[in-house]
Protein backbone atom coordinates (compact mmCIF):
# COMPACT_ATOMS: atom_id res chain seq x y z
CA UNK A 1 0.00 0.00 0.00
CA UNK A 2 1.28 3.50 -0.95
CA UNK A 3 2.31 5.95 2.13
CA UNK A 4 0.29 9.67 2.46
CA UNK A 5 3.81 10.89 1.99
CA UNK A 6 4.58 8.62 -1.61
CA UNK A 7 1.38 9.70 -2.89
CA UNK A 8 2.14 13.39 -2.09
CA UNK A 9 5.73 13.06 -3.90
CA UNK A 10 4.12 11.11 -6.83
CA UNK A 11 1.16 13.39 -7.44
CA UNK A 12 3.43 16.61 -6.12
CA UNK A 13 2.34 18.93 -9.51
CA UNK A 14 -1.45 17.99 -8.74
CA UNK A 15 -1.16 19.01 -5.17
CA UNK A 16 0.52 22.95 -6.50
CA UNK A 17 -1.99 23.47 -8.73
CA UNK A 18 -4.58 22.45 -6.18
CA UNK A 19 -3.30 24.58 -3.62
CA UNK A 20 -3.25 27.23 -5.86
CA UNK A 21 -6.54 27.35 -7.16
CA UNK A 22 -7.63 26.76 -3.62
CA UNK A 23 -6.42 30.54 -2.68
CA UNK A 24 -7.95 31.68 -5.37
CA UNK A 25 -11.77 30.11 -5.45
CA UNK A 26 -12.21 31.25 -1.81
CA UNK A 27 -12.73 34.78 -3.47
CA UNK A 28 -15.67 33.90 -5.57
CA UNK A 29 -18.42 32.57 -3.69
CA UNK A 30 -21.48 33.46 -5.74
CA UNK A 31 -24.48 33.50 -4.15
CA UNK A 32 -22.16 36.07 -1.46
CA UNK A 33 -23.08 38.57 -4.50
CA UNK A 34 -26.04 37.42 -6.55
CA UNK A 35 -28.63 37.91 -3.68
CA UNK A 36 -29.65 41.49 -3.36
CA UNK A 37 -29.44 43.86 -0.23
CA UNK A 38 -32.63 45.43 -0.52
CA UNK A 39 -34.84 42.68 -1.08
CA UNK A 40 -37.49 43.61 1.77
CA UNK A 41 -37.87 47.11 1.15
CA UNK A 42 -37.95 46.36 -3.06
CA UNK A 43 -40.54 43.88 -2.07
CA UNK A 44 -42.88 46.31 -0.61
CA UNK A 45 -42.38 48.87 -3.39
CA UNK A 46 -43.49 46.17 -5.49
CA UNK A 47 -46.66 44.89 -4.04
CA UNK A 48 -47.68 48.73 -3.42
CA UNK A 49 -47.43 49.14 -7.37
CA UNK A 50 -49.79 46.55 -7.89
CA UNK A 51 -46.86 44.22 -9.68
CA UNK A 52 -46.11 46.80 -11.94
CA UNK A 53 -42.62 48.57 -11.12
CA UNK A 54 -39.88 46.52 -11.13
CA UNK A 55 -37.84 46.14 -8.56
CA UNK A 56 -34.28 48.31 -8.47
CA UNK A 57 -32.25 45.86 -6.72
CA UNK A 58 -28.76 46.14 -5.01
CA UNK A 59 -25.88 44.06 -4.74
CA UNK A 60 -22.33 43.99 -2.13
CA UNK A 61 -19.71 45.13 -4.25
CA UNK A 62 -17.01 43.20 -5.50
CA UNK A 63 -13.93 42.41 -3.31
CA UNK A 64 -11.58 41.00 -5.86
CA UNK A 65 -10.60 42.26 -9.61
CA UNK A 66 -12.01 40.10 -11.91
CA UNK A 67 -9.30 40.38 -14.47
CA UNK A 68 -6.37 39.59 -12.79
CA UNK A 69 -8.16 36.61 -10.85
CA UNK A 70 -8.76 35.20 -14.83
CA UNK A 71 -5.07 35.52 -15.08
CA UNK A 72 -3.96 33.84 -12.11
CA UNK A 73 -6.35 30.83 -12.47
CA UNK A 74 -4.73 30.50 -16.17
CA UNK A 75 -1.59 30.39 -15.66
CA UNK A 76 -1.72 27.22 -13.62
CA UNK A 77 0.66 24.74 -15.27
CA UNK A 78 -1.26 21.91 -16.66
CA UNK A 79 0.51 20.78 -18.57
CA UNK A 80 2.83 19.67 -15.76
CA UNK A 81 0.33 16.53 -14.56
CA UNK A 82 0.91 13.49 -16.41
CA UNK A 83 -2.11 11.74 -16.04
CA UNK A 84 -4.60 12.79 -18.97
CA UNK A 85 -8.07 12.35 -16.56
CA UNK A 86 -6.98 14.45 -13.82
CA UNK A 87 -5.31 17.43 -16.14
CA UNK A 88 -8.83 17.23 -17.99
CA UNK A 89 -10.78 17.27 -15.00
CA UNK A 90 -8.35 21.03 -13.64
CA UNK A 91 -8.64 21.85 -16.76
CA UNK A 92 -12.76 21.58 -16.75
CA UNK A 93 -13.00 23.36 -13.15
CA UNK A 94 -10.77 26.29 -14.54
CA UNK A 95 -13.02 26.94 -17.15
CA UNK A 96 -15.83 26.76 -14.72
CA UNK A 97 -14.08 29.05 -12.17
CA UNK A 98 -13.74 31.05 -15.05
CA UNK A 99 -17.27 31.47 -16.28
CA UNK A 100 -18.54 31.81 -12.46
CA UNK A 101 -15.80 35.15 -12.13
CA UNK A 102 -17.75 36.51 -15.24
CA UNK A 103 -20.87 35.77 -13.68
CA UNK A 104 -20.47 37.79 -10.59
CA UNK A 105 -18.69 40.97 -12.54
CA UNK A 106 -21.84 41.04 -14.73
CA UNK A 107 -24.33 40.85 -11.97
CA UNK A 108 -26.63 43.90 -11.72
CA UNK A 109 -26.13 43.88 -16.20
CA UNK A 110 -29.22 41.82 -17.13
CA UNK A 111 -27.86 41.23 -20.64
CA UNK A 112 -24.45 40.25 -19.72
CA UNK A 113 -25.11 38.40 -16.41
CA UNK A 114 -28.21 36.46 -17.85
CA UNK A 115 -25.64 34.87 -20.88
CA UNK A 116 -23.32 34.41 -18.14
CA UNK A 117 -25.92 32.80 -16.06
CA UNK A 118 -26.67 30.28 -18.75
CA UNK A 119 -23.06 29.17 -19.64
CA UNK A 120 -22.82 27.71 -15.94
CA UNK A 121 -26.01 26.66 -15.09
CA UNK A 122 -27.56 26.04 -18.89
CA UNK A 123 -31.27 26.50 -19.38
CA UNK A 124 -34.12 24.24 -19.21
CA UNK A 125 -34.94 21.64 -21.60
CA UNK A 126 -38.07 21.17 -23.07
CA UNK A 127 -38.21 18.40 -20.75
CA UNK A 128 -37.65 20.25 -18.04
CA UNK A 129 -40.71 22.45 -18.46
CA UNK A 130 -43.03 19.12 -19.56
CA UNK A 131 -42.10 17.87 -16.39
CA UNK A 132 -42.85 21.06 -14.43
CA UNK A 133 -46.07 21.49 -15.80
CA UNK A 134 -47.01 17.51 -15.39
CA UNK A 135 -46.36 17.85 -11.22
CA UNK A 136 -48.49 21.12 -11.26
CA UNK A 137 -51.39 19.57 -12.92
CA UNK A 138 -52.02 17.50 -9.01
CA UNK A 139 -53.76 18.83 -6.07
CA UNK A 140 -52.45 19.35 -3.05
CA UNK A 141 -53.78 17.70 -0.18
CA UNK A 142 -55.48 20.04 2.81
CA UNK A 143 -52.67 21.80 4.71
CA UNK A 144 -51.77 20.00 7.89
CA UNK A 145 -50.85 21.42 11.24
CA UNK A 146 -47.07 20.58 10.35
CA UNK A 147 -47.80 23.05 7.48
CA UNK A 148 -48.46 26.57 9.44
CA UNK A 149 -45.67 29.14 9.68
CA UNK A 150 -45.84 29.59 13.53
CA UNK A 151 -41.78 29.16 14.53
CA UNK A 152 -39.16 32.22 14.08
CA UNK A 153 -35.91 32.20 13.15
CA UNK A 154 -34.91 31.90 16.54
CA UNK A 155 -36.71 28.78 16.90
CA UNK A 156 -35.65 27.46 14.10
CA UNK A 157 -31.72 27.50 14.88
CA UNK A 158 -32.84 25.56 18.33
CA UNK A 159 -34.00 22.40 15.95
CA UNK A 160 -31.15 22.78 13.69
CA UNK A 161 -28.70 22.72 16.37
CA UNK A 162 -30.36 19.16 17.69
CA UNK A 163 -30.61 18.01 14.48
CA UNK A 164 -27.03 18.73 13.89
CA UNK A 165 -25.99 16.69 17.20
CA UNK A 166 -26.03 13.62 14.93
CA UNK A 167 -22.76 14.72 13.41
CA UNK A 168 -19.97 15.68 14.80
CA UNK A 169 -18.29 18.37 13.02
CA UNK A 170 -19.68 22.18 14.38
CA UNK A 171 -22.62 24.15 13.60
CA UNK A 172 -22.01 27.50 12.40
CA UNK A 173 -25.14 29.56 12.49
CA UNK A 174 -25.61 32.80 11.44
CA UNK A 175 -28.89 35.57 11.02
CA UNK A 176 -28.71 37.13 7.77
CA UNK A 177 -31.00 39.66 5.49
CA UNK A 178 -29.29 39.69 2.55
CA UNK A 179 -30.49 35.92 1.61
CA UNK A 180 -33.02 34.93 -0.91
CA UNK A 181 -33.89 31.69 0.38
CA UNK A 182 -35.14 31.06 4.42
CA UNK A 183 -32.01 29.34 5.29
CA UNK A 184 -28.95 28.54 3.13
CA UNK A 185 -25.33 26.98 3.49
CA UNK A 186 -22.31 29.27 2.74
CA UNK A 187 -19.49 27.13 1.48
CA UNK A 188 -16.73 29.35 1.86
CA UNK A 189 -16.86 30.02 5.99
CA UNK A 190 -18.66 26.57 6.71
CA UNK A 191 -21.80 28.43 8.04
CA UNK A 192 -25.63 27.88 7.91
CA UNK A 193 -27.59 31.16 7.76
CA UNK A 194 -30.80 31.96 8.38
CA UNK A 195 -33.36 34.66 7.09
CA UNK A 196 -33.86 36.83 9.94
CA UNK A 197 -36.91 37.67 9.65
CA UNK A 198 -38.65 34.31 8.27
CA UNK A 199 -41.46 32.50 9.73
CA UNK A 200 -41.08 28.49 9.54
CA UNK A 201 -43.30 25.42 9.86
CA UNK A 202 -42.36 22.28 11.56
CA UNK A 203 -42.16 20.61 8.13
CA UNK A 204 -40.14 22.96 6.39
CA UNK A 205 -38.06 22.66 9.43
CA UNK A 206 -37.64 18.85 8.83
CA UNK A 207 -37.17 19.63 5.08
CA UNK A 208 -34.46 22.46 5.58
CA UNK A 209 -32.39 20.44 8.34
CA UNK A 210 -32.21 17.44 5.81
CA UNK A 211 -31.09 19.32 3.02
CA UNK A 212 -28.97 22.03 4.22
CA UNK A 213 -27.33 20.13 7.19
CA UNK A 214 -27.70 16.36 5.79
CA UNK A 215 -26.39 17.33 2.53
CA UNK A 216 -24.96 20.66 2.12
CA UNK A 217 -22.76 20.64 5.32
CA UNK A 218 -22.53 17.27 5.00
CA UNK A 219 -20.55 17.54 1.38
CA UNK A 220 -18.74 20.30 2.73
CA UNK A 221 -17.18 18.54 5.31
CA UNK A 222 -16.46 15.47 3.67
CA UNK A 223 -14.72 17.69 1.18
CA UNK A 224 -13.05 19.31 3.62
CA UNK A 225 -11.27 16.24 4.69
CA UNK A 226 -10.09 14.78 1.53
CA UNK A 227 -6.47 15.35 0.33
CA UNK A 228 -7.84 17.30 -2.39
CA UNK A 229 -9.32 21.17 -1.81
CA UNK A 230 -10.61 20.88 -5.48
CA UNK A 231 -13.50 18.59 -3.26
CA UNK A 232 -14.51 21.19 -1.10
CA UNK A 233 -14.18 24.15 -3.61
CA UNK A 234 -16.56 22.38 -6.08
CA UNK A 235 -16.14 20.28 -9.44
CA UNK A 236 -17.97 21.31 -12.53
CA UNK A 237 -21.53 21.20 -12.84
CA UNK A 238 -21.77 20.29 -9.13
CA UNK A 239 -25.09 22.52 -8.32
CA UNK A 240 -27.21 19.76 -9.93
CA UNK A 241 -26.00 16.47 -8.43
CA UNK A 242 -25.91 18.72 -4.83
CA UNK A 243 -29.57 20.00 -4.76
CA UNK A 244 -30.70 16.90 -6.28
CA UNK A 245 -29.05 15.10 -3.74
CA UNK A 246 -30.34 17.31 -0.87
CA UNK A 247 -33.96 17.40 -2.21
CA UNK A 248 -33.62 13.37 -2.37
CA UNK A 249 -32.50 14.07 1.39
CA UNK A 250 -35.93 15.63 1.86
CA UNK A 251 -37.46 13.09 -0.02
CA UNK A 252 -36.01 10.27 2.10
CA UNK A 253 -36.90 11.38 5.63
CA UNK A 254 -40.49 11.68 4.84
CA UNK A 255 -40.31 15.54 4.39
CA UNK A 256 -40.86 16.06 0.72
CA UNK A 257 -44.62 17.40 -0.05
CA UNK A 258 -46.47 17.55 -3.14
CA UNK A 259 -46.35 21.44 -2.45
CA UNK A 260 -42.44 21.62 -2.20
CA UNK A 261 -42.53 19.88 -5.53
CA UNK A 262 -44.37 21.91 -6.78
CA UNK A 263 -42.31 25.06 -6.16
CA UNK A 264 -39.17 23.33 -7.58
CA UNK A 265 -41.74 23.46 -10.58
CA UNK A 266 -42.63 26.81 -10.61
CA UNK A 267 -39.06 27.56 -10.52
CA UNK A 268 -38.30 25.68 -13.78
CA UNK A 269 -41.28 27.65 -15.37
CA UNK A 270 -39.92 30.54 -13.62
CA UNK A 271 -36.39 30.04 -15.16
CA UNK A 272 -37.97 28.99 -18.51
CA UNK A 273 -39.38 32.76 -18.44
CA UNK A 274 -36.24 33.95 -18.83
CA UNK A 275 -34.96 32.85 -22.06
CA UNK A 276 -38.90 34.35 -23.34
CA UNK A 277 -37.71 37.63 -22.57
CA UNK A 278 -40.34 37.79 -19.52
CA UNK A 279 -39.40 41.12 -16.97
CA UNK A 280 -39.66 41.04 -13.55
CA UNK A 281 -43.35 41.71 -13.25
CA UNK A 282 -44.05 38.75 -16.40
CA UNK A 283 -42.79 36.52 -14.56
CA UNK A 284 -44.79 37.62 -11.62
CA UNK A 285 -47.29 37.16 -13.43
CA UNK A 286 -47.23 33.60 -14.58
CA UNK A 287 -46.41 32.09 -11.24
CA UNK A 288 -49.14 34.62 -9.26
CA UNK A 289 -52.16 35.11 -11.62
CA UNK A 290 -51.70 32.24 -14.25
CA UNK A 291 -50.57 29.29 -11.94
CA UNK A 292 -52.23 31.04 -8.60
CA UNK A 293 -49.34 30.71 -6.44
CA UNK A 294 -49.86 32.88 -3.40
CA UNK A 295 -47.64 36.29 -3.87
CA UNK A 296 -45.60 35.88 -0.77
CA UNK A 297 -44.48 33.04 -2.70
CA UNK A 298 -44.50 33.55 -6.01
CA UNK A 299 -42.32 36.37 -5.11
CA UNK A 300 -39.76 34.87 -4.03
CA UNK A 301 -39.72 32.43 -6.92
CA UNK A 302 -39.72 35.07 -8.96
CA UNK A 303 -36.76 37.08 -7.41
CA UNK A 304 -34.45 33.85 -7.62
CA UNK A 305 -34.95 33.53 -10.68
CA UNK A 306 -34.69 37.35 -11.56
CA UNK A 307 -31.82 37.98 -9.42
CA UNK A 308 -28.46 39.83 -10.68
CA UNK A 309 -29.95 40.34 -14.28
CA UNK A 310 -31.10 36.44 -14.81
CA UNK A 311 -30.46 33.47 -12.63
CA UNK A 312 -31.12 30.11 -13.86
CA UNK A 313 -29.26 27.93 -10.86
CA UNK A 314 -32.79 26.79 -9.70
CA UNK A 315 -33.79 25.38 -12.58
CA UNK A 316 -31.29 22.12 -11.61
CA UNK A 317 -33.23 21.07 -8.62
CA UNK A 318 -35.99 19.33 -10.20
CA UNK A 319 -33.78 17.74 -12.97
CA UNK A 320 -31.25 16.96 -10.07
CA UNK A 321 -33.79 15.25 -7.67
CA UNK A 322 -34.78 13.35 -10.89
CA UNK A 323 -31.31 11.85 -11.86
CA UNK A 324 -30.98 11.46 -7.98
CA UNK A 325 -34.08 9.06 -7.96
CA UNK A 326 -33.40 7.00 -10.66
CA UNK A 327 -30.27 6.22 -9.19
CA UNK A 328 -31.73 5.52 -5.92
CA UNK A 329 -34.00 3.28 -8.42
CA UNK A 330 -31.25 1.31 -9.46
CA UNK A 331 -29.89 0.58 -5.95
CA UNK A 332 -26.88 2.22 -6.74
CA UNK A 333 -24.79 3.92 -3.72
CA UNK A 334 -24.56 7.93 -2.73
CA UNK A 335 -21.13 7.78 -0.73
CA UNK A 336 -19.20 9.22 -4.40
CA UNK A 337 -21.43 11.81 -4.70
CA UNK A 338 -21.24 12.95 -0.90
CA UNK A 339 -17.14 12.88 -1.37
CA UNK A 340 -17.61 16.73 -1.68
CA UNK A 341 -19.35 19.20 -3.80
CA UNK A 342 -18.96 16.78 -6.88
CA UNK A 343 -21.07 15.89 -9.60
CA UNK A 344 -22.27 12.94 -10.94
CA UNK A 345 -20.69 13.81 -14.89
CA UNK A 346 -17.43 13.56 -12.83
CA UNK A 347 -17.58 10.66 -10.82
CA UNK A 348 -15.34 8.19 -13.42
CA UNK A 349 -12.72 11.04 -12.36
CA UNK A 350 -13.74 10.51 -8.55
CA UNK A 351 -13.40 6.58 -8.95
CA UNK A 352 -9.69 7.41 -10.59
CA UNK A 353 -8.51 9.48 -7.94
CA UNK A 354 -10.13 6.84 -5.22
CA UNK A 355 -8.00 4.22 -7.07
CA UNK A 356 -4.86 6.09 -6.95
CA UNK A 357 -4.87 7.70 -3.54
CA UNK A 358 -6.11 11.51 -4.32
CA UNK A 359 -9.37 10.41 -2.65
CA UNK A 360 -10.25 9.02 0.95
CA UNK A 361 -13.79 7.62 1.89
CA UNK A 362 -16.35 9.94 3.46
CA UNK A 363 -16.40 10.50 6.66
CA UNK A 364 -20.11 11.77 7.19
CA UNK A 365 -22.99 9.81 5.32
CA UNK A 366 -26.62 11.53 5.60
CA UNK A 367 -28.69 9.53 7.78
CA UNK A 368 -31.72 10.13 5.95
CA UNK A 369 -30.55 7.71 3.31
CA UNK A 370 -30.25 4.79 5.30
CA UNK A 371 -34.49 4.23 5.43
CA UNK A 372 -36.88 5.55 3.09
CA UNK A 373 -40.23 7.87 5.23
CA UNK A 374 -41.79 8.71 2.47
CA UNK A 375 -45.46 7.56 2.80
CA UNK A 376 -46.74 9.93 -0.13
CA UNK A 377 -47.92 7.81 -2.92
CA UNK A 378 -48.52 10.58 -5.11
CA UNK A 379 -44.52 11.69 -5.14
CA UNK A 380 -43.99 8.71 -5.75
CA UNK A 381 -46.18 8.21 -8.71
CA UNK A 382 -44.89 11.62 -9.80
CA UNK A 383 -40.80 10.92 -9.51
CA UNK A 384 -41.31 7.57 -11.20
CA UNK A 385 -42.86 9.60 -14.41
CA UNK A 386 -40.55 12.43 -14.79
CA UNK A 387 -39.06 11.92 -18.39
Amino acid sequence: MISKTEIRHEYADVFEIDANLDRLVRRIELLNYVNPQNIEKEKHRFFASKYTEEPQFRYPKLRFDPYKLHRLFFSQRLERIEDDGIRKLYQDTIYYYSNMIQCIESIGDKRKFHYNSLRVYGTPTEKDVQNAKFILHFKNAPASVDMEKTLGAEEAKIYFEDFARQYDFPLNIKFSTHIAADAMVSNATQSLLIKKNAKFSKNQILTLTNHEIGVHLVTTFNGLLQPLKIFSNGLPNNVETQEGLAVFSEYMCGALSLKRLKELAYRVLASDSLIKGYSFSDTFDLIHNQYKLNRDDAFSITLRAHRGGGFTKDRLYLSGLRKIYNRYRKEVSMDNLLTGKVSLDYEDAIKELYNVGLARKITYRNNAYDRCLNRDKTLDFILKNLK
